[in-house]
């Protein structure tokens, strides 16, 4: 379903001109936070900021393709990321969404946005001691688990530093399980 909806969004996307702010980006990802914390778990992240795994540092990328269907207000946003997870053990996440602006003043825009969007990691369920809390889909003897969203999405603040470049800061708001913050630049095509 992921793989047609990728599809379908991708053609019409293709078919639209590419507009002046359309960009790509790449971000460094990042920060999670458990919002409630993971005491369960904690003990099982090496790069976690507290003992009950409230902040962890994780290690990845999230690169992205952003078009522009209504100038300046409304867009079609595609993101893949890899990265080191909380458990130190390869995951990433598949988005594609829509995006709206929230505000802009001079230099500074918000924007928000939502879709699809699939999350991945090696099994956890293979490290001694984790207490599954039957989140990610996958059984004990699967090499990976996955968790499914169909409303997936970010807030990206964006700091223009000229006509092509922006600095960024995206958070993805998914309270009450898992929040993350990443920092990247963003490529306007001319």
């Amino acid at each position: 379903m992921l793989r047609l909806l990728s599809v379908i969004l991708l053609l019409i996307v293709a078919r639209i001109p590419a507009a002046a702010q359309d960009n790509i980006g790449i971000r460094y990802f990042g920060l999670s936070i458990h919002p409630k914390g993971e005491e369960e778990n904690a003990f099982l992240m090496p790069r976690r900021l507290d003992d009950e795994g409230y902040l962890v540092l994780n290690l990845g990328a999230v690169v992205s393709f952003e078009h522009f269907v209504v100038k300046d207000r409304l867009s079609v946003k595609v993101a893949q990321a890899l990265y080191s997870d909380c458990a130190a053990m390869t995951g990433g996440f598949s988005h594609i969404g829509f995006r709206g602006t929230i505000f802009r003043s001079g230099r500074h825009a918000l924007s928000g946005g939502i879709g699809p969007t699939i999350v991945y990691r090696k099994n956890w369920q293979q490290l001694d001691g984790y207490k599954n809390r039957n989140r990610f889909r996958g059984g004990p003897g699967d090499t990976w688990q996955y968790l499914f969203l169909w409303y997936g999405g970010e807030f990206e603040y964006r700091n223009t530093i000229n006509e092509r470049l922006d600095l960024t800061t995206n958070f993805i708001p998914g309270y009450p399980d898992l929040m993350s913050l990443s920092v990247g630049v963003n490529y306007k095509f001319r």
